[in-house]
């Protein structure tokens, strides 16, 4: 399987890395907080949310989320009735600069047609969700065909 999108869309990386397992009282309120945004997310598709995927390992935690744009984004992230802005003021009133638990973002601007995955047995996952699964082709069944074919949906 592969996946489409139409348009361009963004590839939000976010985590949290507990830098000192000992100090649950900074790491644990800090992990709670992503549930009601995720929730609001949900519930609320006009948000711009597309799809999230996370995993916890011993260290902290991994979510990649698919958004229609990074307006989108910046959006929810600067709206002060949203979940995202208390949990910015809780975590800069709890941990700060302590260096107690660490957090970090990465986000990638996807422009229509610039991308290629491949799901090889796999329910849909990933942008396959945030998009559309579509099966391989003959055409698609090396990255560089997925690319051209990706290429060829945007100029459409």
């Amino acid at each position: 399987m592969t996946a489409e999108v139409d348009g361009d869309f963004v590839v939000f990386l976010i985590g949290m890395r507990i830098n000192k397992w000992w100090k649950l009282h900074k790491w644990l309120p800090i992990a709670a907080t992503m549930g009601p945004m995720m929730r609001e997310l949900i519930r609320r598709k006009e948000l711009g949310l597309l799809h999230f995927t996370s995993w916890a390992g011993p260290r902290g935690t991994l979510m990649v989320q698919y958004w229609r744009s990074v307006e989108h984004l910046e959006d929810f992230a600067k709206d002060a009735r949203l979940p995202h802005h208390p949990a910015w003021k809780r975590w800069n009133k709890l941990v700060g600069s302590s260096g107690d638990v660490g957090v970090w973002h990465e986000t990638y601007v996807v422009q229509n047609g610039t991308f290629e995955v491949l799901y090889g047995n796999m329910p849909p996952f990933g942008l396959a969700e945030a998009g559309r699964a579509v099966p391989l082709t003959r055409a698609t069944r090396g990255a560089a065909g997925r690319r051209a074919n990706n290429a060829d949906q945007a100029a459409a």
